[in-house]
């Protein structure tokens, strides 16, 4: 039997396409999605806006990045880490884990999450491995654009010997990305910029 490499280079090219195919439906059925459903038209001014959906957006892992200046909670410098969002054991809350590492050596953050989707309100209950607790409340909106924002401020916390308060602003940017624009009182003094914290989601695309 006499093989022509036309033959052969032509059976290459399928198989490789076949693959590339297959790869590529796995990496799209395991996207995230946007929340802002597809209405075969242009959005209008008029349309409402989809209530934001917890389980949807946060649940898995997020890889993160922040550059803060000193402050009560540390040193200055970069704090990278992951945190991994997941349902809460009771059915009803969330809850997250962090493992970061930041200029004063690593530390763990673990947050219980409430959701009260129909008033899209937030609370987050922080227990610092670095000392503290932080507890945070605000709301989130959002417009048709998909672009959701949440409003967080901490109530007053002791750290180091001064009273902090906290103000969060967190944009959804899209469905892999969100950012934490952060502003800091201390002893009841003026917000100071706290720097702006990077999240983005691991997003597995390989097969199981």
């Amino acid at each position: 039997m006499v093989f022509r490499p036309t033959s052969i280079l032509s059976v290459f090219v399928t198989m490789a396409l076949l693959v590339l195919s297959g790869q590529t439906a796995v990496a799209q059925q395991r996207l995230p999605q946007g929340q802002i459903p597809d209405l075969g038209r242009p959005t209008e001014s008029g349309d409402q806006i989809p209530l934001f959906d917890y389980d949807q957006y946060f649940p898995g892992l997020w890889t993160f990045e922040w550059r803060t200046p000193e402050s009560p909670f540390g040193s200055g410098g970069m704090i990278e880490g992951r945190e991994t969002f997941s349902a809460g054991e009771d059915g009803r809350n969330y809850v997250s884990s962090i493992e970061a590492i930041g200029p004063d050596g690593p530390f763990t953050v673990a947050a219980t999450i409430v959701y009260l989707k129909s008033q899209q309100s937030f609370t987050r209950l922080e227990n610092d491995s670095r000392g503290f607790d932080l507890l945070k409340a605000g709301r989130i909106g959002g417009d048709l654009g998909g672009f959701y924002t949440i409003h967080y401020e901490s109530a007053p916390s002791l750290i180091n010997g001064v009273d902090v308060r906290v103000r969060n602003v967190t944009r959804i940017v899209s469905p892999f990305n969100f950012k934490v624009e952060s502003r800091i009182s201390v002893d009841g003094g003026p917000w100071t910029n706290f720097g702006t914290g990077w999240w983005r989601k691991e997003v597995d695309s390989g097969p199981q």
